[in-house]
């Protein structure tokens, strides 16, 4: 299996993150916030969006950091509730603001960044209730965005891609308004994902040590065992019936292609519409480590045109 040459040329180029023993959260956080400010500033620069930093209320009282973007010379067409990346350990929206502002620019959509608690400080179910409370936050203020009526859908990518497919179930089984759409860009959804495939073994960017490290994080004791809280793992919901429309999207070359493309099943045979796209020759997180690539520019233009049809 080969890996795409431009997005092969832009991993040669970076100092890849050294290996480090299951359980090393710390100094993960430490290298994976390091690779993200340099990817962030690196990014081009998205002007003509004016952003507003707010805090809305967890189920536990804590105030949680939202940031909101939008383009004052137009109507939002939808309110995009966006989770960032970062492995449950990692992240923020300061290291996600050029995504947001592109999005906003592009897809005409106002965007809610959610800066939610990350684990192991803040434990499963914690960065959930932060992601529900936003999602339930833009439900009820969405017409004043200048939308009565109008769309809210989630989207996240890697760890904040997971988060978004728990937040739609956790929204489906309270009864939290109605989602429009789930963007689930190369998710974590399975706490099983333990192992890979030689053939992709050595593009990997996010590893079986790596996913075994953030789940152990979010889930504490409970990890590896059958004591996993209710929906605090996508791929362990046993009824997807009911969730908004999703569009799935992973590298073939991603520790996560096989759980992505189950969950994809699983959705289209409880009935939801599902736009699935598998990226031949992209390794994890591809699109913001060579943003200039033609893989990276097609996922983008693919990614609009979904959120241009919400």
């Amino acid at each position: 299996m080969d890996i795409d040459p431009e997005v092969g040329a832009a991993l040669a180029a970076m100092a890849l993150r050294k290996p480090l023993p299951v359980g090393e959260w710390k100094s993960r956080r430490d290298a994976m916030n390091a690779t993200y400010r340099e990817l962030e500033a690196a990014s081009v620069r998205v002007d003509g969006v004016d952003t507003a930093d707010l805090t809305v209320s967890s189920a536990d009282g804590h105030q949680v950091p939202v940031r909101l973007y939008r383009v004052p010379s137009s109507l939002p067409t939808a309110l995009l509730v966006y989770l960032h990346g970062g492995g449950m350990i990692a992240g923020s929206v300061d290291v996600y603001d050029q995504v947001c502002r592109r999005y906003a620019v592009d897809a005409g959509v106002a965007v809610l960044a959610v800066d939610y608690r990350l684990a192991p400080e803040s434990p499963f179910p914690a960065p959930l209730e932060d992601c529900v409370a936003a999602v339930e936050w833009a439900l009820r203020h969405v017409a004043q965005m200048n939308l009565p009526g109008g769309p809210v859908a989630l989207m996240g990518d890697s760890a904040g891609g997971g988060l978004a497919a728990a937040t739609a179930v956790a929204c489906r089984d309270r009864g939290i308004g109605s989602l429009a759409a789930q963007l689930l860009v190369y998710p974590m959804l399975d706490d099983r994902t333990a192992s890979a495939t030689s053939a992709v073994a050595p593009f990997l960017t996010w590893t079986p040590d790596d996913n075994i490290t953030g789940w152990q994080a979010l889930l504490g004791d409970a990890y590896g065992t059958d004591e996993i809280p209710a929906n605090a793992v996508p791929a362990r919901v046993r009824s997807l019936r009911g969730l908004p429309r999703t569009y799935i999207e992973v590298g073939q070359l991603d520790l996560f292609l096989d759980e992505s493309v189950v969950y994809a099943t699983r959705l289209m045979q409880d009935e939801v519409p599902v736009h699935l796209v598998v990226r031949p020759g992209v390794v994890h997180g591809y699109d913001r480590v060579a943003p200039d690539s033609r893989a990276a520019q097609a996922a983008h233009t693919d990614r609009v045109a979904f959120l241009r049809s919400l």
